[in-house]
């Protein structure tokens, strides 16, 4: 029941982790704060195909 989906940040657009969760819990997209390279920041990342 899970599957890998890949984070892209927000604000640059970029592909920047690679995680998994449970379709069944969290059928809708997925968004999480995580620490974006580029920006050398904290930014908003949403669930990618």
């Amino acid at each position: 029941m899970r599957v890998n989906i890949t984070l892209a940040c927000t604000e640059t657009g970029e592909r920047n982790y690679i995680t998994t969760k449970n379709k069944r819990n969290n059928p809708d997209r997925l968004e999480l704060k995580k620490y974006c390279p580029k920006l050398k920041r904290v930014t908003l990342h949403r669930e990618t195909k």
